[in-house]
């Protein structure tokens, strides 16, 4: 097999891909409709639910589209006819927010910061004073702004307690943070192919429980597309997706399962994990800080405070890493200067030191030189 040229993807998803799910995409063109094409999706549709729940239980509904499409799928098909409770502490809960704003539902936003713990006691309390009561609740598991990590299990305790169902967006947790939908209370979970997976970016998908889904078919929804129930009957009826499925995607999403499952989900986060800590251990010798706490981070993707020489430009950086094969990914916290290093995917130790080293290179180029103590501040600027 011939070796794709390799880049070191630093951005948080798509990742960095081995060659074998590459070329799993390289097959003979097969109608979608076809038995044999049903089998493979059957196949997915069971191993992506089998990683986090009771197959018995719950199942996966796949559509063609970003992670954004499964998130949108629940919000527009489920979260129709009540209130909903949206947590945003970070960029990907707030475009849930903008995602039912755009469906002009009845929700409101509980605001926490996107490097901080959210605090469990002001959520319960802001529920309980709320006028009407709450039907759903949104949350992002891992919060891809910063690297925070919110604690769904006493989230969906909490919404056990108050009859509350919730929906967790999973986009960046899923295949490396272990997840049980029936012991942290979550109906419906979204997330894609393309991030801890190691998949090729084009599937998304919303793992639910069966007895929901059944419940939930009479609504009336505002979509059509990303129609959740529709989309799972024709599935169920037909073992086809409802619209032409990007077949390729799905093929090389078989083979990024099947080496998940060789490497297995806890071997998978402590190799993310020990790239972390090579991250971590390089930043702090060139003098930059991440925000979030050790014991509150996922340690797959750090939101790094960026320097503040004047020498200094996020572009620049980019552009010179990008030369050399690494590709680095801009902050999103709200008036917060950072960059961010995700250390997911086809990665290892070798790759993540030669990134520190480019860094190292870059900053000495333009006049920031970290000392033994870390940086110097009066030659480099750092805050």
């Amino acid at each position: 097999m011939k070796k794709v040229k390799r880049n070191i993807l630093l951005n948080p998803g798509p990742a960095t891909t081995t060659d074998t799910v590459k070329y799993a995409q390289v097959v003979p063109d097969i109608c979608p409709r076809e038995d044999d094409f049903c089998d493979v999706m059957q196949s997915v549709v069971s191993d992506l639910t089998n990683l986090v729940a009771d197959t018995q239980e719950y199942t996966t509904i796949l559509f063609g589209g970003s992670g954004t499409a499964s998130v949108e799928a629940i919000l527009s098909s489920v979260m129709n006819d009540g209130l909903i409770v949206i947590i945003n502490n970070g960029a990907y809960g707030k475009r849930m927010c903008e995602i039912a704003d755009a469906y002009q539902y009845d929700w409101v936003e509980f605001k926490s910061l996107s490097y901080q713990p959210l605090q469990l006691d002001l959520l319960s309390d802001f529920i309980r004073k709320l006028p009407r009561k709450v039907a759903y609740l949104a949350v992002v598991h891992h919060e891809t702004t910063t690297g925070l990590v919110n604690d769904v299990e006493s989230i969906g305790a909490m919404c056990k307690e108050n009859e509350i169902e919730l929906m967790v967006d999973a986009m960046s947790s899923f295949g490396a943070i272990p997840i049980d939908m029936q012991r942290m209370n979550i109906s419906y979970l979204a997330a894609s192919s393309n991030k801890n997976l190691q998949g090729i970016a084009g599937v998304s998908f919303v793992v639910a429980n069966k007895c929901k889904l059944e419940n939930e078919k009479s609504k009336n929804t505002p979509n059509y597309y990303l129609n959740l129930h529709a989309q799972y009957k024709y599935f169920y009826e037909t073992g086809q997706m409802r619209f032409t499925p990007p077949v390729q995607t799905i093929y090389a999403l078989q083979q990024a399962i099947q080496e998940l499952k060789i490497e297995g989900i806890k071997e998978r986060y402590e190799r993310y994990s020990e790239l972390w800590d090579t991250l971590i251990e390089g930043i702090t010798r060139l003098g930059l800080k991440h925000l979030v706490q050790v014991q509150h981070h996922s340690k797959l993707i750090t939101a790094i405070v960026e320097p503040t020489a004047e020498t200094y430009d996020f572009k620049s950086m980019h552009d010179y890493l990008y030369a050399h094969g690494v590709t680095i990914y801009p902050g999103k916290p709200d008036r917060l200067n950072t960059f961010r290093i995700a250390n997911i995917g086809d990665l290892t130790k070798n790759d993540m030191k030669h990134f520190l080293n480019l860094l190292e290179t870059y900053f000495k180029s333009i006049g920031i030189h970290p000392t033994k103590g870390g940086v110097d501040h009066e030659e480099s600027g750092y805050g």
